[in-house]
This record gives C-alpha cells, structure tokens and sequence, in this order.
C-alpha cells in the first residue's frame, strides 16, 4: 500500500465486519483490493469502525468514504453525498461511533483538509451479528463497487457484476 502522503485519490470503508451489513464498507473496500491494481495515484483503505482520515497529513485530492447509512430507501440503495449535508442531517446517517464530521472540522482547523469529500452511502437490510452481508447487499455488492469505480475515474474495471 502506498503512502497516504503522495495519493491523489484515498477510498475508505468504514464498519464493523462483525455486524453483518454495517461493515459494508469494508467488504467493499477488500473487493475493490482485488480488482483496482496498484497505483501511486489511488489508495484503498479498510478504515473498520475508526478510520482515521486524520492520518492524511498530506491530504489527498478527494477522499471517498463507503459507509452503511440509513437514508429511509430500500436496502441496497447506494447514497451519495458530502459532509455538508451529514453535518445537517440529511439524507443519510451512519450507523457506527466514528464522527466523521469531527474528522473533518479537525482536518480543516488543521489545515489538511481533503480538496473533494463524498461519502457513498449503502442502506443495509441487517443489523445484527454476523460476518456476512444480507442476502440483498451480496447480490448489490457489483453495483456498489461500480459506483465507486465511477467515482475514482475507473468505472471500466470489470467487476463480475450483471450489465
């Protein structure tokens, strides 16, 4: 993996694989491992339920975060948004500890603020323990992932999903 300090592009998943669905983000994150091949320009990090995007002290130029989020959609749906309407309650909330919101007001205060943030949202359909994803998240994992292909500039990528 390569340092935090030279990427133009930083994707992070954030959850607790223990916690069926509410690790999406991560199981999304170790697809993407497998499929996107190494580049200076892109790093892919499994952030669990802390991820430290504090640790960015040279900040990249977006910074993508996949979440699970509750948004009122049916399970699957794939949100995306920024910090600004997280901040106010909208659209969309996580459902683990990690503030991202803080996160960011430090990272601004700190001067390392990220020049693009967007968060892409996955409502899940279980919450309970459990290693895997629900039925419905398993069968939208390619969906998923190509939405956050697209969003790094590498939606080509094949993914193994339906068309």
């Amino acid at each position: 993996m390569k340092s935090p300090r030279t990427a133009k592009i930083a994707v992070v998943g954030a959850g607790n694989l223990l916690l069926k669905d509410e690790g999406v983000g991560v199981h999304t994150i170790r697809a993407l491992e497998r499929l996107v091949p190494a580049q200076e320009s892109i790093q892919i990090v499994d952030g669990g339920t802390s991820p430290d995007i504090l640790g960015f002290l040279s900040p990249p130029d977006k910074l993508v975060i996949v979440d699970a989020a509750r948004g009122g959609g049916k399970p699957g749906t794939i949100y995306r948004f920024g910090p600004e309407e997280m901040s106010q309650g909208r659209n969309a909330t996580s459902l683990h500890e990690f503030n991202l919101g803080t996160a960011l007001k430090t990272m601004k205060y700190m001067g390392v603020e990220p020049g693009q943030v967007v968060i892409i949202g996955i409502e899940p359909e279980e919450i309970g323990w459990g290693l895997e994803l629900s039925a419905t998240l398993k069968r939208e994992m390619p969906r998923i992932i190509e939405v956050v292909l697209k969003e790094i500039g590498l939606g080509h990528v094949e993914t193994g999903g339906e068309r």
